[in-house]
């Protein structure tokens, strides 16, 4: 099978040379690097060559690496269901270079990629309708960048006096809480107040044997 697979990405690598940077087979799956600028010529090649027709897009997701120039990688996982194959593309981008958007080729794309900007950041050319899908209109950052805090900027609650939804900035009213993550039954050593069967029972004379 990894034989099969690195001919194919010897085959598409030769197909699109400048292009498709590299192509490795790990764990039974074949995964494609390209240029982010070519994508759309990258995956309508994967779409339509007799030798991928791979015609289903299943997904198209990112990597967070902040301490790299270009911290984004941007990942399209397709499908051939006439090879029963699935395909990894990446492309690696930055905060401000947009990547080509693959709508045009991948009508279904549209959702993936609006998700990817919403959670990542990441910016798409030519996308029809580039907005957030899934967190609030009011929501600032984008979610999984690893730099993002996990309490988030703003908060929102319900005002009665207003009676809408007003965000305001996260408050911690406790700046710090230790733990030390012993359950109450293991880590306590001292008797519970009032706690009758705290220590060791004493069993009744009656019932002790000879």
């Amino acid at each position: 099978m990894d034989e099969i697979l690195d001919k194919l990405g010897e085959t598409i690598a030769g197909a699109l040379p400048g292009s498709v940077l590299d192509h490795r087979v790990a764990n039974g799956e074949l995964t494609i690097a390209a240029t982010a600028s070519d994508i759309v010529k990258v995956v309508t090649f994967l779409r339509d060559d007799k030798r991928c027709q791979f015609w289903s897009i299943i997904d198209v997701t990112a990597i967070d690496w902040p301490g790299r120039e270009r911290r984004f990688d941007v990942v399209y996982h397709l499908l051939s269901p006439w090879q029963n194959r699935r395909i990894r593309v990446r492309v690696k981008t930055d905060e401000a270079t947009p990547v080509p958007s693959a709508v045009m080729v991948f009508p279904a794309a549209n959702w993936f990629e609006r998700e990817a900007y919403d959670l990542y950041g990441i910016l798409f050319s030519g996308h029809p309708d580039l907005r957030r899908i899934l967190t609030d209109y009011g929501f600032e950052g984008h979610p999984l960048r690893k730099d993002f805090p996990l309490t988030g900027f703003v908060e929102l609650r319900y005002d009665d006096e207003l009676k809408r939804v007003v965000y305001e900035p996260v408050k911690l009213m406790q700046e710090f809480r230790s733990f030390d993550f012993l359950s109450p039954w293991e880590g306590m050593d001292t008797a519970i107040p009032g706690d009758e069967k705290a220590g060791e029972a004493k069993r009744p004379e009656k019932d002790a044997k000879p």
